[in-house]
């Protein structure tokens, strides 16, 4: 990935949309009924971005991030629903993003046993799929754009830092639309 960064079909699921700035935990029962109400189909190979407004709080908060309301804001996925972490696997996406600052809710809900990871997606995706988290990505702006045109997909284009040794890059990311 590094030497030659990801191009595919961007899909955008915007939470925010749906469920406002509210804090809610996105199973897959939630996941489906966005997805259905916003006529949005993910397919495999699909790189599935997700608004949660997250972008435009912090963009407010110019450089002063007020954690409080960071804390108790947004909509983020469910890392321990089990229908939604089969979803993520039976998709088939090679990629999950969003504007947030981990993709899923944190902290998670918690587990039945300690035998289970503080960051149940990353802990599934990154370890065990191979998924590609993108996280504090820029996604109001395109969002807005998709949805004033009736659409959800686009080309996304991510090449990140060729940084060796390096477990994680900033990407430049390009939408066409």
């Amino acid at each position: 990935m590094a030497a030659t960064g990801v191009q595919g079909r961007g899909v955008m699921i915007d939470l925010k949309r749906h469920f406002g700035t509210q804090k809610v935990a996105v199973g897959y029962t939630e996941l489906s009924e966005v997805m259905d109400a916003q006529g949005v189909d993910v397919e495999p190979g699909n790189m599935v971005c997700l608004r949660t407004g997250t972008d435009e709080a912090l963009i407010e908060m110019t450089g002063h991030p007020g954690m409080a309301r960071l804390k108790d804001s947004f909509a983020a996925l469910d890392g321990r629903d089990e229908k939604l972490r089969k979803w993520i696997i039976e998709s088939e996406v090679v990629a999950l993003i969003a504007d947030n600052s981990a993709v899923e809710m944190l902290p998670a809900r918690p587990a039945a046993s300690n035998r289970y990871a503080s960051h149940p997606l990353h802990d599934l995706c990154l370890f065990r799929l191979g998924v590609y988290p993108g996280e504090l990505w820029n996604l109001s702006e395109l969002a807005d754009w998709l949805h004033a045109n009736g659409r959800s997909r686009f080309l996304l284009t991510a090449p990140p830092l060729r940084s060796p040794h390096a477990v994680g890059s900033p990407v430049t990311r390009v939408a066409t639309v």
